[in-house]
């Protein structure tokens, strides 16, 4: 996770801590505490499940994006690579005619 994670962790945990003290200090009837701390923590945990649902689809994005990424550099080494041993293939190929044309003028002064 990254420091902003991290930080808005940190925030909402210190928040939810705070808002349950906060009611359980408050006077009032039992019932009414209880409820306020029951939807209190329910909307602590739907923030929490939205704020994953957030991070899921960052890094699913990311992964994508360098996936893609990945592929496109592959695909161009690939392409260079080809290149690069179709003039190696071509230099041999000169240098091969190169000798041939040589041992054929020594072949023929012999």
């Amino acid at each position: 996770m990254d420091n902003n994670t991290h930080t808005a962790l940190g925030i909402m945990t210190g928040a939810a801590i705070g808002a349950v003290i906060g009611i359980l200090m408050a006077p009032d009837k039992g019932i009414n505490t209880r409820k306020r701390i029951s939807d209190n923590v329910t909307q602590a945990k739907n923030h929490v499940a939205e704020s994953a649902a957030g991070m899921k689809d960052r890094v699913m994005d990311k992964l994508t994006h360098n996936k893609h990424s990945l592929e496109a550099k592959l695909d161009q080494i690939v392409t260079d690579t080809r290149y690069k041993s179709e003039d190696v293939i071509n230099r041999l190929e000169a240098k091969i005619k190169d000798l041939k044309a040589k041992t054929g003028k020594v072949r023929k002064m012999a």
